[in-house]
Protein backbone atom coordinates (compact mmCIF):
# COMPACT_ATOMS: atom_id res chain seq x y z
CA UNK A 1 0.00 0.00 0.00
CA UNK A 2 1.27 3.22 -0.74
CA UNK A 3 1.83 6.39 1.33
CA UNK A 4 -1.54 8.12 -0.11
CA UNK A 5 -3.51 4.88 -0.38
CA UNK A 6 -2.65 4.39 3.52
CA UNK A 7 -3.81 7.53 4.36
CA UNK A 8 -6.39 7.53 2.39
CA UNK A 9 -7.28 3.91 4.58
CA UNK A 10 -6.26 5.56 7.63
CA UNK A 11 -8.66 8.55 7.20
CA UNK A 12 -11.69 6.02 6.39
CA UNK A 13 -10.65 3.74 8.95
CA UNK A 14 -10.95 6.54 11.83
CA UNK A 15 -14.19 8.07 10.99
CA UNK A 16 -15.73 3.85 10.32
CA UNK A 17 -14.66 3.19 13.76
CA UNK A 18 -15.67 6.47 15.99
CA UNK A 19 -19.12 5.92 13.64
CA UNK A 20 -18.84 2.15 15.14
CA UNK A 21 -18.42 3.52 18.96
CA UNK A 22 -21.62 5.78 17.93
CA UNK A 23 -23.85 2.98 16.84
CA UNK A 24 -22.94 0.88 19.28
CA UNK A 25 -22.76 3.30 22.31
CA UNK A 26 -20.48 1.02 24.00
CA UNK A 27 -17.02 0.30 25.27
CA UNK A 28 -16.98 -3.41 25.86
CA UNK A 29 -13.66 -5.37 24.62
CA UNK A 30 -16.01 -7.36 22.57
CA UNK A 31 -17.94 -4.37 20.69
CA UNK A 32 -14.40 -2.20 20.34
CA UNK A 33 -12.44 -5.56 18.89
CA UNK A 34 -15.41 -6.09 16.19
CA UNK A 35 -15.64 -2.64 15.31
CA UNK A 36 -11.80 -2.56 15.00
CA UNK A 37 -12.19 -5.49 12.68
CA UNK A 38 -15.19 -3.88 10.49
CA UNK A 39 -13.69 -0.69 10.36
CA UNK A 40 -10.32 -2.12 9.18
CA UNK A 41 -12.38 -4.02 6.27
CA UNK A 42 -14.71 -1.34 5.56
CA UNK A 43 -12.07 1.42 5.10
CA UNK A 44 -9.79 -0.87 3.21
CA UNK A 45 -12.56 -1.47 0.37
CA UNK A 46 -14.30 1.90 0.26
CA UNK A 47 -11.46 4.68 0.65
CA UNK A 48 -10.48 4.92 -2.59
CA UNK A 49 -13.70 5.61 -3.63
CA UNK A 50 -14.67 7.94 -0.74
CA UNK A 51 -11.32 10.20 -0.43
CA UNK A 52 -10.88 12.50 -3.13
CA UNK A 53 -8.94 15.19 -1.68
CA UNK A 54 -7.02 15.74 1.38
CA UNK A 55 -7.40 12.77 3.55
CA UNK A 56 -7.39 14.62 6.77
CA UNK A 57 -9.26 17.38 5.40
CA UNK A 58 -11.90 17.60 8.16
CA UNK A 59 -9.25 16.61 11.15
CA UNK A 60 -8.52 20.15 10.85
CA UNK A 61 -9.97 21.04 14.67
CA UNK A 62 -11.72 24.64 12.91
CA UNK A 63 -13.05 22.36 10.02
CA UNK A 64 -14.37 19.81 12.27
CA UNK A 65 -16.27 22.36 14.83
CA UNK A 66 -17.41 24.26 11.71
CA UNK A 67 -19.25 20.86 10.61
CA UNK A 68 -20.35 20.22 14.26
CA UNK A 69 -22.21 23.03 14.48
CA UNK A 70 -23.69 23.08 11.33
CA UNK A 71 -24.99 19.55 12.02
CA UNK A 72 -26.38 20.67 15.72
CA UNK A 73 -27.23 24.38 14.52
CA UNK A 74 -27.59 25.12 11.40
CA UNK A 75 -29.43 22.01 9.76
CA UNK A 76 -31.17 21.01 12.31
CA UNK A 77 -32.97 24.52 12.38
CA UNK A 78 -33.50 24.22 8.42
CA UNK A 79 -34.82 20.44 9.26
CA UNK A 80 -37.15 21.58 11.79
CA UNK A 81 -38.60 24.34 9.24
CA UNK A 82 -38.88 22.25 6.46
CA UNK A 83 -40.81 19.97 8.45
CA UNK A 84 -43.21 22.16 9.27
CA UNK A 85 -43.74 23.66 6.12
CA UNK A 86 -44.66 20.02 4.71
CA UNK A 87 -46.82 19.76 7.80
CA UNK A 88 -49.08 22.76 6.51
CA UNK A 89 -49.15 21.36 3.21
CA UNK A 90 -50.11 18.14 4.04
CA UNK A 91 -52.78 18.86 6.62
CA UNK A 92 -54.32 21.57 4.37
CA UNK A 93 -57.97 20.59 3.35
CA UNK A 94 -57.19 19.69 -0.01
CA UNK A 95 -53.78 19.95 -0.16
CA UNK A 96 -53.77 23.43 -1.08
CA UNK A 97 -50.13 24.40 -0.65
CA UNK A 98 -49.25 21.75 -2.59
CA UNK A 99 -47.73 22.79 -6.14
CA UNK A 100 -44.86 20.20 -7.12
CA UNK A 101 -41.95 21.07 -10.07
CA UNK A 102 -38.67 20.70 -10.54
CA UNK A 103 -36.23 23.76 -10.09
CA UNK A 104 -32.77 24.16 -11.56
CA UNK A 105 -30.68 26.75 -8.57
CA UNK A 106 -27.36 27.62 -8.70
CA UNK A 107 -24.94 26.43 -6.52
CA UNK A 108 -22.93 29.50 -4.81
CA UNK A 109 -19.46 30.02 -6.48
CA UNK A 110 -17.25 29.68 -3.20
CA UNK A 111 -18.50 26.59 -3.19
CA UNK A 112 -16.30 24.34 -5.43
CA UNK A 113 -15.14 20.94 -4.17
CA UNK A 114 -17.24 17.69 -4.90
CA UNK A 115 -17.67 17.18 -1.26
CA UNK A 116 -19.15 20.91 -0.37
CA UNK A 117 -21.54 20.34 -3.73
CA UNK A 118 -22.76 16.75 -2.52
CA UNK A 119 -22.87 18.18 1.23
CA UNK A 120 -25.38 20.90 -0.11
CA UNK A 121 -26.95 18.52 -2.38
CA UNK A 122 -28.03 16.06 0.45
CA UNK A 123 -28.48 18.44 3.24
CA UNK A 124 -31.15 19.65 0.72
CA UNK A 125 -32.52 15.75 0.28
CA UNK A 126 -32.58 15.38 3.80
CA UNK A 127 -35.00 18.40 4.39
CA UNK A 128 -38.32 17.21 3.79
CA UNK A 129 -40.10 18.40 0.36
CA UNK A 130 -37.46 18.49 -1.77
CA UNK A 131 -35.32 15.81 -3.33
CA UNK A 132 -31.84 16.63 -5.31
CA UNK A 133 -31.64 15.28 -8.55
CA UNK A 134 -28.53 15.84 -9.68
CA UNK A 135 -25.86 18.59 -9.75
CA UNK A 136 -24.40 19.83 -13.07
CA UNK A 137 -21.95 21.92 -14.40
CA UNK A 138 -22.68 24.51 -17.33
CA UNK A 139 -20.58 25.48 -20.11
CA UNK A 140 -19.27 28.60 -18.01
CA UNK A 141 -18.22 25.93 -15.02
CA UNK A 142 -21.15 27.00 -12.61
CA UNK A 143 -23.07 24.46 -10.61
CA UNK A 144 -26.79 23.57 -10.55
CA UNK A 145 -28.68 21.58 -8.43
CA UNK A 146 -31.88 20.62 -10.47
CA UNK A 147 -34.11 19.99 -7.18
CA UNK A 148 -37.80 18.20 -6.83
CA UNK A 149 -39.53 20.81 -4.66
CA UNK A 150 -43.08 19.88 -2.96
CA UNK A 151 -44.52 23.06 -3.16
CA UNK A 152 -42.70 25.77 -5.49
CA UNK A 153 -43.22 28.75 -3.89
CA UNK A 154 -40.96 31.01 -6.33
CA UNK A 155 -39.95 30.82 -9.63
CA UNK A 156 -36.77 32.67 -9.77
CA UNK A 157 -34.00 30.34 -9.09
CA UNK A 158 -32.20 32.81 -7.21
CA UNK A 159 -34.81 33.53 -4.53
CA UNK A 160 -35.90 29.91 -5.17
CA UNK A 161 -31.90 28.37 -4.54
CA UNK A 162 -32.40 31.32 -1.46
CA UNK A 163 -35.54 29.05 0.15
CA UNK A 164 -34.40 25.60 -0.64
CA UNK A 165 -31.14 26.10 0.72
CA UNK A 166 -31.54 28.36 3.56
CA UNK A 167 -28.21 29.04 5.59
CA UNK A 168 -26.91 25.62 4.53
CA UNK A 169 -24.88 26.61 1.53
CA UNK A 170 -23.35 29.36 3.08
CA UNK A 171 -22.19 27.21 6.12
CA UNK A 172 -20.74 24.67 4.14
CA UNK A 173 -19.32 26.48 2.02
CA UNK A 174 -17.19 27.78 5.36
CA UNK A 175 -16.26 24.20 5.70
CA UNK A 176 -15.50 23.08 2.14
CA UNK A 177 -13.23 25.86 1.05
Amino acid sequence: MNKNRFTDWLSTFILCFLFWLLLVFSLQPREILLGLIVSAIVAWVSCRFLIHESAFYLYNPVRFVLLLFYAVCIFLVELIKANVAMARIVLSPGLDGYKPGVIRIPAAKNIRSLYGLDMVANSITLTPGTITMEVAEDTQGDNYFYVQWASVEETDREKAGDIIKGRMENWIGRIWR
